[in-house]
């Protein structure tokens, strides 16, 4: 394993942009933070930028493991997008807040981390790929069971990642500063903001969904309520699992669940509409609309027996919507009949 050492050329830096008070030096190089070393490969311009919470942070980075060939990771260049978070918003890999806030803007650094710093980073990374991808990062989360949860920790889907989870090491990190946003010289999106900010965005985005289904533009609704259920579901996190507060959240996100699997069923995504649902009923056998939309899904794809048991199950829940189920079970028997007949048409044509 390579042994950092710390080059003399980020002190040449230094003092050629003129920072000679021992302060500005500690800033610019984490002097006396344990399991850090930063050497600067470029220097940037002007001073060290504020970094308050709430400020956003543009930069590239490459992450490389502490062995002789410098084996690359991720590489953000390589993907074609700079990497965005912003400060204070509790991003999973807080040690990149420290390493970017010694830094000015167009500045270049090295920064090799022991594994104090590192052992979280291949979750990031995870979530970083699957962006990537053209993926959710957390979309997993969202609708697939308890087993599938479980093997979700057991492997990350990488095997990098996976044998770095296993023996987590030492890690290089080369930044590349590229802008710093104050708070109010951006429009913050849904990420970026702070758990109260998430819950009182949940019911605009919430109204918003509605609108937009009202109008018939599903697809756009259906953006909506995912965005509030990513909102609740981090936020939901950070309380204990089936205590009050979590089950408030937990009932706001599958109203938004069950919202989005509306959408879903005008957009023929029934297959989707019986995962999403059949996750929630798991979980709380008591929503009655979820066994109703689920209900309605199987119908579309002629799963009579399911449809029926789970008509059956509505009015057990709720007898209030005896009416709309009788009407469902019209349709359903209506198409059945429709299916058969095509059937026993295709045979015929066979024999």
């Amino acid at each position: 394993m390579l042994c950092p050492t710390i080059s003399l050329v980020p002190y040449l830096f230094s003092i050629l942009q003129g920072n000679s008070k021992m302060s500005d030096l500690q800033d610019t190089f984490l002097t006396g933070l344990e399991g850090i070393k930063k050497t600067i490969l470029h220097g940037g311009s002007g001073n060290i930028p504020k970094f308050i919470t709430g400020t956003k942070v543009t930069f590239h980075f490459r992450t490389q493991l502490c062995d002789d060939e410098r084996t690359v990771i991720d590489d953000s260049k390589v993907v074609g997008t700079p990497m965005e978070i912003v400060i204070g918003n509790m991003f999973k890999l807080d040690i990149w807040e420290t390493l970017l806030s010694s830094m000015r803007i167009g500045e270049v650094a090295e920064f090799w981390c022991d594994t104090i710093h590192t052992g979280i980073y291949p979750l990031v990374s995870k979530s970083m790929r699957r962006i990537a991808e053209g993926k959710d990062p957390v979309d997993w989360q969202l609708h697939t069971c308890g087993m599938a949860n479980m093997m979700a920790y057991h492997s990350l889907g990488y095997d990098d990642l996976d044998e770095l989870m296993k023996e987590p090491r030492p890690l290089f990190f080369v930044l590349e500063l590229i802008r710093v946003q104050q708070p109010t010289e951006y429009n913050r999106e849904s990420w970026a903001l702070n758990d109260e900010e998430r819950l009182k965005a949940v019911p605009v985005l919430h109204g918003q969904g509605n609108k937009l289904y009202k109008q018939g533009r599903y697809q756009e609704a259906t953006q909506k309520y995912k965005e509030a259920i990513i909102c609740i579901k981090n936020v939901q996190t950070k309380e204990k699992a089936w205590d009050v507060p979590w089950l408030k959240l937990e009932k706001m996100a599958n109203t938004l669940t069950l919202n989005y699997c509306q959408c879903l069923l005008r957009m023929e995504e029934y297959y989707e509409v019986i995962e999403h649902t059949t996750d929630i009923i798991n979980q709380h056998p008591g929503q009655a609309k979820a066994f109703y939309l689920r209900g309605k899904a199987h119908s579309e794809v002629w799963n009579e027996a399911e449809a029926r048991q789970d008509f059956s199950r509505v009015l057990d829940l709720n007898p209030g919507m005896k009416k709309a189920v009788k009407k469902e079970l019209a349709v359903l028997s209506m198409r059945m009949e429709e299916k058969n007949q095509e059937d026993k048409n295709k045979y015929k044509g066979m024999f």
